[in-house]
């Protein structure tokens, strides 16, 4: 018998941390968003995992590589142990389709608004025995890409109005989320945690 559990999957870059209209390359470029981290010590203190999902195709434009990515993931989770918390797993596209890559290209299709990085994070949860509660989850992210990924992954899409802020592009194309939220802190304190107690 799987355990369920529920899992808070959040995009990064104008999510977590600012976004600086560059690809985030080193610690110094990482800023977190004001109160982002209590955010994510919220949602795990109510019983929530926490995964990244992230598109970032600098990695195959050349501007940052998966080194770089992964020691800034990490910086996240140093900056969230004050706070003591930490995300359980990041899931990243390092493809842009106007940059082709030898290396890179095979990863296209994960590419968000895929929902291949959330399908494989289910994967990976339940190959350790646990089940994600598809209606107990959440994606929250800043585009209009993160609220279609969740809606195609079968989670409860929620749009933040930090980094790029595209209420207006998600309500043009009809892709339209549960709720929109100030920030990630909104999202979680004032949404999230008071519907699941209900």
């Amino acid at each position: 018998m799987c355990e369920r559990i529920r899992v808070l999957f959040l995009d990064r870059d104008g999510t977590i941390n600012k976004d600086l209209g560059t690809y985030v390359a080193s610690r110094e470029d990482f800023v977190l968003i004001e109160r982002a981290d209590e955010a994510i010590a919220s949602a795990r203190a109510a019983g929530f995992r926490i995964v990244i999902i992230t598109n970032q195709a600098g990695i195959a434009r050349g501007i940052v590589t998966p080194g770089q990515v992964e020691d800034v993931n990490l910086y996240l989770n140093e900056l969230l142990a004050q706070k003591e918390t930490f995300f359980d797993r990041c899931y990243y596209c390092p493809s842009h389709p106007k940059y082709p890559h030898p290396e890179y290209d095979r990863f296209i299709d994960c590419r968000k608004p895929s929902p291949r990085m959330v399908e494989k994070a289910i994967e990976d949860f339940r190959a350790e025995g646990l089940e994600v509660d598809l209606g107990g989850s959440f994606f929250i992210g800043d585009k209009m890409i993160d609220v279609e990924c969740g809606q195609r992954a079968g989670l409860r899409p929620i749009l933040v109005r930090t980094g790029h802020n595209e209420e207006a592009i998600c309500l043009e194309h009809g892709v339209l989320p549960e709720h929109v939220a100030d920030d990630l802190y909104q999202a979680v304190a004032g949404y999230i945690l008071p519907s699941a107690s209900r």
